[in-house]
């Protein structure tokens, strides 16, 4: 790993005025799919970021964030804005944008965010939880940075850009045919700036599309455009456990699932559309 984190801060131009954050994405970004655009990860960690410090509530709690990619991530400026779109007291609904400066100097958006955030109480007398712990958790393994190595493939899976910042510990699953996966960055989200749970967990989320998938990626590609997950408890931790598996339909299109982890047991799960392309 060449770099400590996956953003710079940097300062706003003096012309804006409007309550951006200003970002200078680093190579450790970088998509395996191609080497100008970011991988999806990292720009849903800054975003997970941005809407934590936006109007924080202690006594409300994130349970559903979806993430949309709208079009290539890209290396230039990446700015930033979050806005509470619905205020209550007992559910908020937050928005954020992550906006790339383009060659002539504009902004076009290339993802956002809305998460509902919901007020905290206790229910543990009716807690049910639907799949007990991983078997193995991630300090009962050997760990490395990176996903897979594998050069057969046609693809450093393993090395290349942001893969190349995740440390990860394969373990028994039990979704589908593929191993659960242990992850969390290994380098900061910002550059010197200690990352917080929902951060880590959301920066290496998108990596579920990987994971669950049977696909070889010098035959086939598999993008992802959205990510949707539902939250059954706080996340405690910077590790996720991700236990996934993709859908592949016959119309050019699917959707990994994933069953969701902390150190403590299951927390959630997500959704992510696929759309299918034959390498030519």
């Amino acid at each position: 790993m060449e770099y400590s984190s996956y953003y710079e801060p940097i300062a706003a131009p003096d012309y804006e005025a409007d309550g951006h954050e200003y970002y200078q994405p680093t190579p450790a970004t970088l998509s395996v799919w191609a080497p100008e655009i970011q991988h999806g990860g990292p720009p849903a960690g800054l975003l997970m970021r941005a809407m934590l410090r936006c109007a924080p509530d202690p006594d409300q709690h994130f349970t559903r964030v979806t993430t949309e990619i709208l079009g290539p991530i890209g290396l230039g400026v990446n700015r930033i804005r979050a806005r509470v779109l619905r205020p209550g007291r007992q559910i908020t609904l937050i928005g954020a944008d992550l906006e790339v400066q383009q060659p002539d100097g504009g902004f076009r958006t290339a993802a956002q965010s809305v998460g509902w955030r919901m007020r905290l109480a206790d229910s543990a007398p009716i807690e049910r939880i639907p799949l007990p712990a991983l078997a193995t958790g991630p300090d009962d393994v050997d760990s490395v940075i990176g996903v897979t190595a594998d050069e057969s493939l046609g693809v450093d899976w393993g090395t290349t850009g942001f893969i190349g910042t995740v440390e990860s510990a394969r373990v028994e699953g039990r979704t589908g045919d593929t191993p659960a996966v242990w992850l969390r960055p290994a380098i900061d989200l910002v550059a010197d700036e200690p990352i917080a749970d929902l951060e880590s967990i959301f920066t290496v989320l998108d990596v579920a599309n990987g994971l669950g998938t049977r696909l070889r990626p010098d035959e086939w590609t598999w993008m992802n455009t959205d990510t949707t997950v539902h939250l059954t408890a706080a996340p405690r931790g910077h590790w996720l456990g991700i236990d996934a598996d993709m859908a592949t339909g016959r119309h050019g299109f699917g959707a990994t699932f994933a069953d969701l982890y902390d150190v403590d047991g299951f927390i959630g799960r997500s959704a992510q559309t696929v759309l299918l392309n034959r390498n030519a």
